[in-house]
């Protein structure tokens, strides 16, 4: 609840309850899916942790891919194919 407040509620203006709804979604997904979480060794709930990149040639072409999600607020990093 801490993290929901001051990463999403502390920083948002909320219209209405359809706002609300529909951000409280959205955080609950990136939260699970795709933020790590230190009690879980950076893994998201929801989502195993990735194999490292140990090959010199791979870190060479690291290609990181953005997605903003609510407006820019939260940020999702991948690896881009």
């Amino acid at each position: 609840m801490q993290t929901c407040r001051h990463e999403l509620l502390d920083r948002t203006l909320i219209w209405n309850q359809a706002h609300l709804l529909h951000a409280l979604s959205e955080f609950e997904s990136f939260s699970n899916e795709h933020r790590t979480h230190r009690a879980l060794h950076s893994a998201a709930p929801l989502r195993p942790v990735p194999e490292p990149i140990t090959e010199a040639e791979r870190l060479e072409r690291l290609n990181v891919h953005r997605r903003d999600r609510l407006g820019g607020l939260l940020h999702e990093y991948a690896h881009a194919a």
